[in-house]
């Protein structure tokens, strides 16, 4: 697997929909993506996050867990809240 260079979309809002369109198909670099995603919010001080999905033991192979299902407002659907803590 070749070299990737990581930004922030935070820095490049005007990419956010380019962005979801490239990133949709690249699961094979899901992980790194979690890493990256979840070190730079450590740098931002920030140390637990908060995830919800209906993919189920992806978000585990990388030290995310399950915490509850949650309901969203208007939904009907019950879905997976899974959190992720890190520590400075």
């Amino acid at each position: 697997m070749g070299e990737y260079n990581m930004i922030t979309i935070r820095n490049h809002v005007e990419w956010i929909g380019q962005a979801s369109e490239w990133f949709c198909p690249k699961w094979g670099i899901a992980g790194k993506l979690l890493q990256f995603i979840c070190e730079d919010m450590k740098k931002q001080g920030i140390l637990t996050l908060y995830l919800v999905t209906d993919h189920t033991s992806f978000y585990e192979r990388y030290g995310w867990e399950f915490l509850c299902m949650v309901q969203g407002d208007g939904e009907e659907e019950l879905t997976r809240m899974y959190v992720h803590h890190d520590k400075i």
